[in-house]
Order: C-alpha cells, then structure tokens, then sequence
C-alpha cells in the first residue's frame, strides 16, 4: 500500500468516526427531545408543578423540586467553584510561583480532572459520617464545587497562559503591581474563562453520581440548606427505574430540560466568548 492510499484511508476513517459520532449524538437528543415534547405536549406543567406524596407511585404532580434542587446546588456551587479556580490559576502564573510549583500542582489538576465523578460523592459522604450530620442540600453544594474546581482551574490556566507576554509587558511599563497586571490578564483571557466557567456547570448540572450521596433524594421541594434535595439527573434515573408508564415517561420529559438547558449553555459559551474576545489582544471589536 503505498502513502497516497494510506492517507485516503485514514481521511476516510475520520470521516467516518466523525459521522458516527454526531450521528449518535443527533440521535440521543434527537429521540429524548422527541419523546419528551410529546410528554410536554400533553401536561406542560409536569415540570412546574411540586410533586404528590406518592409521586412515584402513582405519577401525580410533576419534578418542580428537582429543577429547584439542582438550582439550588449548581449555582452557589459553581460561585464558589469560581472564585477557587480563579485564584489558582492566577497563582500558577510565573508572575506568583516556579514553573516547577506549576508543574506539580497542574499535576494533581490532571489526576483530580480525570477522577470518576462518584470518588467525589463517597469523599464528601466520608466526612458527613465523620462528623455525624445527614445529607443535605449545602453537602450537595460543596461536593459539585469540588468536583467543578480542576475544570474550571485547567479552562483558566490555560487561557491566562494563552495571553500575550506583551500585555503583562505593558502593564509593569506604565508601573501596575502585581494585582493590577493579574486583572488585566485575566479580562484580556475572558474568552477562556468563561468558557471553562459554563462547561464545569453544565457538567455539575448534568451529574449525578457527585450528589447521590451527599444531597440525597427526596419527592419534597427543598426547603433550606440542610435539607435533602433531588437534582434532575438522579430524578431521571429513579423515573426510568419505575414500575409505573407514566412516571416513566416524565423521565423523558426531565431528561428534555436537562438536554435544553445544556445545549443552552453551550450557545450561552460561545456568545459570551465571542462578545468578550473584543478584550482579548487582537480580538474583534464590537
């Protein structure tokens, strides 16, 4: 086989791979949109409405508590998450450590990235049983934080690094401090950032091995932050396990929201990061 024959080929096998890949993925959504706008179509309060006492017998009511639970866990939990990886990816800066300091600790970034979901849930599970308190919503919180920090701190390190030497050059010519370089480095890697910001909170709101042991589960609307919660995912995953067809069915309906609000933030992402690259050297203007 000679060179040229080998490039037709592998060009054909990534076409390939490529087509499946979307072709899956159009079908996924493309089936739980289907089934759950049917669902939607015929009781579109299902998802605005709290559940019955036997919700998951006999399907009164509808998953108003999960869009809560999961609200009410993602967003602070993505707030502190920010903060967090904020300053740790200024930090990993050669402006504040060695590159050796940076190597180790986006070492670590790497491992606690690539760590399953679930080892977060039983990590924080361990500390509600060493200090004997219960799952609750703010356990819930703290678990997605962590599991959203590598995500958000790699996104950011890797758009501050991506920055310019020359606009850290301009800012110690005319005098800034350190400080004062860090935020102009950081609105000049907005585009980055905000992107790494919306992924880990779609992957925070699209998870549920992180809560499952540290929210906990519950048909009732969450009523403070020591409260049990449920979150859409696992919601989804007690509707498909249920003996009764019209619970069931409500798990494509709650699967619909999870689908929308995701594809929602990923156009979310790319319109903020394109409204933010006018801040970026060279970026386009608005």
């Amino acid at each position: 086989m000679d060179r040229y024959t080998e490039q037709r080929l592998f060009g054909l096998l990534a076409r390939a791979s490529a087509a499946l890949i979307v072709g899956v993925l159009a079908l996924v959504v493309g089936v739980t949109l289907y089934r759950g706008g049917r669902v939607f179509l015929t009781d579109p309060a299902v998802a605005v409405t709290p559940p019955g006492s036997r919700y998951m017998l006999d399907g009164g009511g509808g998953f108003l508590h999960a869009v809560l639970g999961s609200l009410f866990i993602v967003v602070p939990a993505t707030v502190i998450a920010i903060v967090l990886s904020l300053s740790t990816a200024i930090y990993l800066q050669s402006d504040y450590s060695s590159e050796r300091t940076s190597e180790v600790i986006n070492m670590f970034l790497n491992v606690l990235w690539g760590t399953p979901p679930i080892v977060y849930g039983v990590f924080v599970l361990t500390v509600i049983i060493a200090v004997g308190a219960q799952t609750s919503l703010i356990f819930g919180v703290i678990a997605i934080a962590i599991f959203q920090y590598p995500i958000m701190t790699r996104y950011a390190d890797e758009a501050l690094k991506a920055t310019p030497d020359t606009v850290k050059e301009a800012s110690y010519g005319v005098g800034a401090t350190r400080f004062e370089t860090a935020r102009v480095t950081v609105r000049a890697a907005l585009p980055g950032i905000i992107a790494g910001i919306i992924m880990g909170f779609a992957r925070g709101i699209g998870d549920a091995a992180t809560v499952l042991f540290t929210a906990g589960r519950s048909t009732q609307m969450p009523g403070g932050p020591f409260d049990p919660a449920t979150t859409l995912p696992i919601l989804i995953f007690e509707q498909a396990a249920s003996f009764n067809a019209e619970v069931r069915s409500h798990a494509y309906a709650a699967s619909f929201v999870l689908i929308v609000a995701v594809l929602a933030l990923i156009v979310a992402s790319k319109l903020l990061a394109g409204r933010y690259a006018r801040f970026a050297p060279g970026g386009r203007q608005s």
